[in-house]
């Protein structure tokens, strides 16, 4: 068996082979890897460097005494840095898994999105977690900054989880477990000593006791006075030694730093206004320490050298022309895209390569676009060889121009003067130059438009790597072109074309090479790679619902989201069938389906009446060992459900009051405050609502003093997406009403487009209650979002709080503005009138643009839209119109409103005298308008009925009647009767949008 032990110095023997120092741990409490200076210094600045060691990673917060299973206040990481990024770190990292004795061709190791940032050091970085049989064993990350400092050249950073990895080598369910080393060897005969050397020495053994004291330490008996204290002394000692031009040692203060502020956190002795003021302190001395270690490194010469650039790359020659049509290829071929950026980047290749071709004369069939996690593919059926000559008119000055003009622009064309013609343009006569332009073959024609696609693309949040000219959401690694059998002359930065293609990394020839165009897809289909995301997505599904049938099902439309991801996930899906113990069926139906969808991308299975089996699938990327690989699914699985159950006991057990005190501790924004202070925002404005609906309830005051208790659990610590969910559970289960669990719980609703909607009026208040303070106290302190930039889903909570307003009648009386203005009443800063205006027309906008995707016209959504502050009214006037734009009662009094609207002089008036009106039409119009009742409110049929006895004295009005008299008294009289017949449906609608 592999030991712990020996695990730590076999990863430390391979990565020496590569050519890596090794140094020691941090001899102060860190807690991560990167803290140590070897690489929080050293991937600064221009030097190559490249280290292993191990770390023991010290988070009080994670301190459990030792009785978690899988969480421990000091745990071991093995930690790599490689500067710069040698251009095949994955390879050089699973042949690190080889060297544990993992077999990765039988396990399922896979990339899988994870982008890493540490805002107290300034830094951040992407890349990926690394699963091995759906247990996540390693942090891979591409450095891009630290210490506020972008990072040039690029590090990569790999930092093992060792525990982690050996409780899976060695089937252990409980890190106490783990053997660490296989004995001391010592005379058999003593006592007891035997054993120990037999089966070999513990982690428990060895660490179980200080993990408990440390934990106790941590969790009950650390001063809080003597911590803030010893907080306050190291920053001024790293802030006398930055000054003092020392930056190792001030480095090594600004991490006591940080470990005394961890310690004073575990013991609850965090405000938020604390968490902000030290995160921003520790930001500053990190970003400090950085600043000053490049400039010592800079004055020093760079003792270890210098990073020097990759070389561009040389083009292949350009191949002999052709003359028949040919397929083209094109492969960009990536590391692990995230599933999102897959899906963008296709669209993206799809769009440009089709407007490139579009630019040159070549003959093509229409552009296909494949993608997997690892390339994108460009396939066109068929490309000409050639492209036809082309004779171009060049157009110069105007006849009769100076004979200077025209000479230069004969020279320019290169061209002698008397050969220039004349072309009419805009009916003026011009000198114009006619070139014969020869066609350009394939090749050398498509060699810049597929360069371009590759320039061009760009993630939402994009890297940078070895190469110096790209830019992308994860390095690109190799370039296909194909044109026939001909290599298209491609070269982008350091990359250039070939015929070469990669393979499963498990497969016996990772990187072959593709003899045609024609023959590319079929190589990947051999080598088990499914270009296509529509053929995989229905691999899976099949696959799925062979592996569960016939005891289960999969609900293919309730999972489309995570098998729409999976899709991109894996390029050659296996699907397999796991199994968990049934007991795990006793957690609430929302904590199972979480861990199994958000941790695991499981899909889960149901029976036929749609309750939980105790099974699951899971998609492994290509050909693995089915019964190794399920066995450890079922272990990751086993060990989360544990986690959740430890979890789900310890908040059973915790008063409500208790669990809302924590959100004092929780921060919601540094401006903003606490949960605490965000709850009881929350609670208030939902009783001032009520109070002013005449909504006001036992059930309502109740849910409001809990509202968002369980943020204070330690489940929805861990799995936020269970907020309310497990409000609604705990509540149930300290004894609270039903129906104040249910309004709790609903307060959370809705959580993303097309969720449940609140169903109880105190529910739905305090959904409301809860998005008006989050819309208005962002956009007071970091704005509405603009752009595709939205981090705190303030669109989100503007669709919720639209989508509530419009599911209840009850709530239509409340003008969402009058709720922001309540709102900005409450938060903690300042929210001026214009910040307010610029809410409610976010609201507006969105509210135009959920009526419009909803199918509804434009004309009607844009009239109806004066009332966007009462959705609800929106809707009614809405479904109104439907009906009444074919009564011709309406009709013609619309049309009559929309007529005086534009006859009127703007400013006009409303009112008259009725003593100066003398004809017959006019008169009778007078007599119908004073005998209208304006009673009708926002009602369009009430106003329809109260209107309709004015159609026909309006239409002999128009007919009859000449408005603008001679006569100032009489024109003056006859505008303000039309003006009172405008004025009859102002804020009703805004009637110039409407068309009829």
């Amino acid at each position: 068996m592999l030991t712990m032990q020996d695990a730590l110095a076999r990863l430390t023997a391979y990565w020496t082979a590569q050519g890596c120092l090794t140094v020691q741990p941090m001899n102060t409490e860190v807690g991560a890897g990167t803290l140590n200076p070897a690489t929080f210094l050293r991937v600064l600045g221009p030097e190559p460097w490249r280290v292993v060691y191990v770390e023991p990673s010290v988070r009080p917060d994670d301190s459990r005494y030792g009785e978690n299973p899988n969480r421990l206040q000091t745990h071991t990481q093995l930690q790599v840095i490689l500067k710069p990024d040698p251009g095949n770190p994955q390879e050089l990292y699973l042949g690190s898994l080889e060297a544990l004795g993992i077999d990765i061709r039988a396990h399922d190791v896979r990339f899988v999105e994870d982008n890493w940032a540490s805002p107290a050091l300034g830094a951040w970085g992407l890349g990926w977690e690394v699963w091995l049989d759906g247990l996540e064993i390693t942090q891979f990350t591409y450095f891009q900054q630290a210490g506020g400092l972008n990072l040039e050249p690029v590090s990569v950073e790999i930092t093992y989880g060792i525990e982690r990895i050996i409780m899976a080598l060695q089937d252990k369910t409980h890190f106490k477990e783990i053997i660490y080393a296989p004995g001391i060897s010592v005379p058999s005969e003593g006592p007891g000593i035997g054993n120990v050397a037999a089966k070999g020495i513990s982690y428990g053994e060895v660490f179980g006791q200080g993990e408990y004291e440390m934990s106790r330490y941590y969790l009950d008996d650390a001063d809080v006075a003597a911590n803030r204290q010893l907080l306050e002394i190291y920053a001024a000692e790293a802030q006398r030694l930055i000054d003092a031009g020392l930056p190792v040692p001030a480095h090594t203060y600004v991490l006591k730093c940080s470990q005394a502020f961890n310690v004073l956190d575990s013991r609850g002795a965090v405000s938020t206004a604390d968490r902000a003021a030290e995160f921003a302190r520790m930001r500053r001395l990190a970003g400090d320490v950085a600043r000053l270690w490049v400039a010592r490194r800079d004055e020093q010469g760079h003792p270890l050298g210098l990073v020097e650039a990759l070389p561009p790359a040389t083009a292949t020659a350009t191949p002999a022309a052709k003359t028949s049509p040919r397929a083209l290829i094109f492969e960009i071929g990536t590391e692990e895209l995230p599933p999102a950026e897959a899906r963008s980047a296709r669209d993206y290749v799809q769009r440009a390569l089709t407007e490139g071709l579009s630019g040159t004369r070549l003959e093509h069939d229409e552009v296909r676009v494949f993608a997997t996690p690892r390339r994108l593919v460009a396939l066109v059926a068929s490309v000409a060889a050639q492209e036809p000559d082309h004779l171009r008119q060049v157009r110069g000055p105007k006849v009769g121009a100076p004979a200077k003009a025209v000479e230069g622009f004969a020279r320019g064309q290169g061209v002698p003067v008397d050969q220039l013609e004349t072309a009419l343009y805009a009916e003026a006569e011009h000198h114009v130059a006619r070139k014969h332009e020869a066609g350009g073959a394939a090749a050398e024609v498509l060699a810049p438009v597929l360069a371009k696609v590759v320039t061009g693309l760009r993630g939402a949040k994009n890297m940078r790597w070895n190469d110096p000219q790209l830019s992308f959401s994860r390095p690109i690694r190799w370039l296909t072109a194909l044109w026939g059998d001909d290599v298209v002359p491609v070269a982008v930065g350091t990359l250039a074309a070939g015929r070469q293609t990669r393979l499963l990394r498990t497969a016996s020839e990772p990187i072959v090479q593709v003899a045609s165009a024609e023959t590319f897809m079929e190589t990947l289909a051999l080598a088990g790679i499914v270009a296509d995301p529509e053929d995989r997505h229905d691999l899976i599904v099949t696959g799925a619902q062979d592996e569960v049938y016939p005891e289960g099902r999969i609900d293919v439309a309730g999972e489309s989201a995570l098998i729409e991801q999976i899709t991109y996930l894996v390029e050659a899906p296996t699907p397999l069938l796991g199994t968990f113990d049934e007991s795990y069926l006793s957690l609430p139906d929302a904590v199972l389906t979480t861990v199994m969808r958000k941790h695991q991308r499981y899909l889960p299975v149901r029976d036929a009446s749609g309750a939980l089996l105790p099974m699951f699938v899971t998609v492994a990327n290509g050909p693995v060992d089915v019964e190794l690989v399920r066995t450890g699914n079922e272990a990751v699985l086993r060990a989360r459900y544990e986690d959740a159950a430890f979890f789900y006991r310890a908040d059973r057990n915790t008063p409500l009051p208790d669990m809302r005190e924590r959100l004092s501790r929780l921060t919601f924004t540094d401006k903003l405050g606490s949960m605490a202070d965000r709850s009881g925002r929350i609670a208030a404005l939902a009783t001032s609502l009520a109070d002013s609906l005449g909504l006001s309830s036992a059930t309502l005051g109740r849910a409001a003093r809990l509202v968002k208790f369980d943020l204070g659990s330690q489940l929805v610590t861990e799995m936020t997406s269970l907020a309310g969910v497990m409000a609604r559970d705990y509540a149930l289960h300290a004894g609270e009403p039903r129906d104040v669990a249910q309004a709790v719980y609903e307060a959370e609703l809705p959580r993303n487009t097309g969720d449940d909607l609140p169903a109880s009026i105190p529910g739905a208040l305090l959904s409301l209650a809860d998005r008006l303070d989050l819309v208005t106290g962002l956009a007071a302190t970091v704005g509405l979002p603009t752009g595709s930039s939205d981090p705190f889903a303030v669109r989100r909570a503007v669709l919720g709080l639209l989508a509530v307003h419009r599911a209840h009648p009850a709530l239509s009386g409340l003008s969402l503005l009058d709720g922001l203005r309540s709102a900005a009443a409450q938060q903690p800063v300042p929210v001026p009138a214009t910040v307010l205006d610029s809410a409610a027309e976010f609201l507006a906008r969105r509210l135009e643009q959920a009526l419009t995707e909803e199918g509804k016209p434009v004309d009607r959504i844009r009239a109806a839209l004066p009332h966007h502050a009462r959705p609800s009214v929106v809707d009614t006037l809405l479904t109104q119109l439907d009906t009444l734009v074919g009564n011709p009662d309406f009709v013609a009094v619309a049309a009559a409103i929309q007529r005086a609207r534009r006859i009127l002089p703007p400013g006009t008036r409303a009112g008259y005298d009725p003593s100066v009106l003398t004809e017959p039409a006019e008169l009778a119009l007078h007599e119908a308008v004073a005998g209208v009742k304006p009673t009708w409110g926002a009602d369009l049929v009430a106003f329809t009925a109260g209107v309709e006895p004015l159609v026909e004295p309006l239409a002999r009005f128009f007919d009859e009647v000449f408005v603008m008299a001679e006569e100032p008294a009489l024109r003056a009289a006859r505008l303000g009767l039309l003006a009172t017949v405008r004025d009859l449906g102002e804020g009703l609608l805004d009637w110039p949008e409407l068309r009829l």
